[in-house]
């Protein structure tokens, strides 16, 4: 017995010789057993959902960070005096260039050597928060597309 004489405190479960623990068989009653499924069974349908949420979460920010490389792709090309299709393949370099590492440094790297290259001035500060505001904006066009 636990100290309050609860046998559920105690991690035992109490029963009389040759009957069914008598929690078992309340749970059982009162269908905690996943309405009548295994309950290893719903943890993994349960494993299941978070894992294909995971895949979905990270797939949605695959896409975010590369609608977000484009825009900034677009921004840093109006400062380097870039328009038509230089500007577009401008941005495609940008989009190219966060594939080389994971996370934003490549992305950061490439726009402060092209910046510093053209003589734009740019803060690092001011780089960041470009990379931070388009990546806001491409969320929000993501989720607008449904």
């Amino acid at each position: 017995m636990a100290p309050h004489g609860n046998p559920i405190f105690s991690g035992a479960v109490v029963a009389p010789e040759g009957a069914e623990p008598y929690i078992a068989v309340a749970r059982q009653e009162r269908g905690h057993q996943g309405l009548g499924k295994d309950p290893m069974s719903s943890f993994d349908d349960r494993q299941d959902q978070f894992e294909k949420k995971f895949a979905h979460d990270a797939g949605l920010r695959f896409k975010a960070e590369a609608r977000r490389n484009k825009l900034l792709g677009q921004w840093a090309a109006g400062l380097l005096g870039l328009s038509g299709e230089k500007a577009e393949a401008y941005a495609k370099s940008i989009v190219a260039a966060d594939l080389q590492e994971k996370g934003d440094e490549d992305v950061f790297r490439k726009l402060r050597a092209d910046f510093d290259a053209a003589g734009v001035a740019q803060s690092d500060h001011q780089i960041r928060r470009h990379m931070e505001d388009f990546l806001a904006k491409a969320i929000e066009e993501i989720q607008a597309k449904g």
